[in-house]
């Protein structure tokens, strides 16, 4: 685990260093408030971090309290490091945003336990984390969380003048497998299916189960020409072998529907999502296992070849 040591005492930052080193910690430095504020901002920052109280630039108590502004951000375990004992100080560091405090000269051993109760409060927050933001089904992110993201990223791309493609992703048939080879192959199929669009899709982009056997996937950057293609792809990647099952395998198909936020009808979220469901619903009309997008848009797809199973269904 990484962890951040920001003291301006150079005995006592090289002393920690070593000793955290030694325990298997992945250590980064900082010689003063202003670079340990910095490191703390990044994407990659350490999730503990032992602060000294009083520091050149921002000191350990004002650095809690802009790392607690952080959010929806993953939780940050702040140890500060003080000569100070008085109770007030203590609560006063507390009341900033600190989880625990160690006093000056430290104690190894009193280290150590503290880095471990600070280890397991982070494990069960990563935990707690995961079960509010992920689908306990597939391992995808669940219909808020995908939501979230998409806001983020309509945001950025307004900021930066970059375009956010969305695809809506539905599972042909899937009712009738359900009926047929009943729930739980039904969800052997749908764990299959988003793993194989997990798998197929870049590292920063986000894949969630939007409800029931619908999927939505969120590229960033991504124009809609590319995401066409992208889409077609994923369409190929589900359907080109079939889902191993208790029951014996069973070939599944995809329809989807793309929007891009370069359309003036899907500037927002909800616009976006409507204009993408609107393509989806249209694939299924058109007979599935094919890819369709959003009205209003400069390019439109070519349809892939009709499933033959559908010819009389109705989409769902």
């Amino acid at each position: 685990m990484k962890i951040l040591v920001a003291d301006d005492d150079a005995v006592s930052r090289r002393l920690l260093e070593v000793t955290l080193k030694k325990w298997g910690y992945d250590v980064v430095v900082a010689d003063d408030g202003d670079k340990a504020w910095d490191v703390l901002q990044r994407e990659d920052a350490p999730q503990l971090a032992i602060l000294d109280w009083v520091m050149p630039g921002m000191d350990g108590p004002e650095i809690c309290r802009q790392v607690r502004t952080f959010g929806d951000q993953r939780y940050i375990y702040l140890l500060l490091l003080t000569a100070k004992s008085e109770k007030e100080d203590l609560v006063k560091g507390m009341e900033a945003g600190a989880d625990d405090f160690l006093t000056k000269p430290f104690d190894v051993q009193e280290l150590r336990t503290r880095l471990r109760a600070g280890t397991r409060i982070l494990e069960l927050q990563e935990t707690l984390r995961v079960q509010a933001t992920h689908d306990s089904l597939t391992g995808l992110w669940n219909h808020a969380a995908t939501l979230d993201f998409l806001r983020r990223e309509l945001n950025r791309g307004e900021r930066q003048g970059t375009p956010v493609t969305v695809v809506m992703a539905d599972i042909d048939h899937f009712k009738q497998i359900n009926d047929t080879h009943g729930h739980l192959t039904g969800d052997v199929v749908l764990r299959e299916v988003a793993h194989r669009l997990s798998s197929a899709v870049r590292a920063y982009d986000v894949t969630g189960r939007f409800g029931g056997e619908e999927f939505l996937l969120v590229f960033p950057g991504c124009a809609v020409r590319n995401a066409v293609d992208r889409a077609e792809q994923l369409r190929a990647c589900v359907n080109r072998e079939p889902v191993e099952t208790p029951e014996g395998p069973i070939s599944v198909t995809l329809s989807l529907g793309v929007a891009g936020s370069e359309a003036a009808l899907a500037t927002d979220p909800d616009s976006l999502l409507r204009a993408a469901d609107a393509a989806l619903y249209r694939a299924k009309s058109g007979g599935r296992d094919r890819v369709e997008v959003a009205a209003g848009e400069e390019l439109h797809a070519q349809p892939s070849p009709p499933d033959p199973r559908s010819r009389t269904a109705q989409p769902h």
